[in-house]
């Protein structure tokens, strides 16, 4: 079975009108998907996309499509070899390496290719994943740079280790969910009232933690963190997401500012490219209680690997979109189960929501085996564009049934918010 065409879309939304998604480095954006359909011999199709905030989408579909004949062709059916192919061109690769848009255009066509997979199995791909042997699943990764952290047998061990229970996790999952947190109420641009209001909507809702956006104006930081403490009481969890937008010695100087609200954790405090700053800031932050969390800018296994190794994080942020798609996720969904560190996915996106929780669900089913302090976020922002939308129940996702990824957007959709032309924007 192997790919005969490649579709591209420029799609986005314009969540800037009512500010959904803003925050001190992003105040405006508009949710964006750079959108593929791979489409295969046998008729079957294989749906993904990366995640953008507007300007700048068109690249990431050009880099999309630059990669195409080196899909064209390709069998599907080792999804290891098919994401190498497009991770270690000779010519490609110099882009890079493994970075910035073609790693997003990699990831999209990686995701569509375990799509197709998926569907022809007739599995969700979380569960498509847990059918997988563990020996599988190790050649599916790129081990180049890792092994001085990571070792394929390390890894097959940590994957043989957690077969005992598997089944009875799975089972679990299928009935109960998994644990979300929700971003939804602190936006930097939602007033006070809308701030409070969306907070106790959300413990009403189940959620144990919700995330504020801070790092614009430091007094607006602490007295937005105290309206939040006052509105979802002392036992609800509030973390808080600078977007990158201190250096390192502001960071430290700002979330201890911020102290006294009892933040859960700090996110991308600094540039996600920088490991000993980070290292710096959660040495500096540990005696008042505050992790430190990055990952949905980071761009790939080797610097995951890094902070790991560095200490430098307690919560590892994965993104579906960022690194090369499922294959180097596994890579650090290992990483993360070797260092001891929980995995919380980030989603604050355009159909992020739909495509992490298959990770995170295949996580604690067939690594990690643990649901302590592991959470994925959830916005509740454009869902209803996709063919087979998240639930959410009580504060969890709940597991997904239909085949494949959870990544196909609706026709309409495609249309309707098409850039430059779509209804939307005409």
């Amino acid at each position: 079975m192997r790919i005969v065409a490649v579709e591209t879309h420029d799609v986005r939304f314009p969540t800037s009108r009512e500010l959904d998604g803003s925050d001190a480095m992003n105040p405006d954006p508009d949710y964006s998907a750079a959108y593929v359909v791979l489409r295969a011999s046998d008729g079957s199709e294989g749906h993904g996309f990366t995640f953008t905030i507007g300007r700048g989408n068109e690249v990431a579909r050009a880099a999309i499509l630059s990669l195409a004949p080196l899909v064209i062709g390709a069998d599907v059916d080792d999804l290891g070899d098919f994401a190498r192919r497009l991770t270690h061109d000779s010519q490609i690769r110099w882009l890079g390496p493994e970075k910035g848009v073609m790693q997003l255009a990699a990831a999209a066509l990686i995701n569509a290719a375990w799509d197709m997979a998926a569907r022809r199995a007739g599995q969700p791909v979380w569960r498509f994943l847990t059918s997988l042997p563990p020996s599988q699943i190790v050649d599916m990764i790129d081990w180049r740079y890792l092994s001085d952290a990571l070792t394929p047998a390390e890894a097959l061990d940590l994957l043989d280790a957690a077969r005992p229970g598997m089944s009875d996790r799975i089972d679990f999952l299928s009935q109960s969910g998994y644990p979300a947190y929700t971003t939804s109420a602190g936006w930097l641009g939602y007033s006070d009232e809308k701030l409070v209001r969306l907070a106790k909507a959300a413990v009403a809702d189940g959620f144990a933690l919700i995330k504020l956006k801070v790092g614009a104006d430091r007094d607006d930081d602490l007295r937005r963190l105290r309206l939040a403490r006052s509105a979802v009481g002392d036992d609800v969890r509030i973390a808080v997401d600078a977007n990158q937008r201190w250096d390192v010695g502001a960071a430290i100087d700002w979330m201890t500012a911020l102290a006294p609200g009892r933040p859960y954790w700090i996110e991308e405090p600094t540039s996600p490219d920088d490991v000993l700053g980070h290292a710096a800031i959660r040495r500096a932050l540990q005696p008042a209680g505050i992790r430190v969390a990055t990952g949905e800018h980071v761009q790939n296994r080797i610097i995951f690997k890094q902070l790991l190794q560095a200490d430098a994080i307690d919560v590892v942020q994965i993104d579906a979109c960022r690194v090369a798609g499922v294959n180097e996720n596994l890579a650090i969904m290992l990483l993360a189960a070797k260092f001891g560190k929980p995995v919380c996915p980030h989603a604050g996106g355009v159909g992020l929501c739909e495509l992490v929780q298959h990770l995170s669900l295949f996580d604690y089913a067939a690594v990690s085996g643990r649901l302590d302090d592991r959470m994925i976020e959830y916005v509740d922002h454009l869902h209803e564009h996709f063919v087979d939308p998240v639930v959410i129940r009580d504060g969890r996702y709940q597991a997904p049934v239909a085949p494949g990824f959870s990544a196909q957007m609706k026709a309409a959709s495609l249309a309707e918010y098409a850039f430059p032309d779509g209804p939307a924007w005409a």
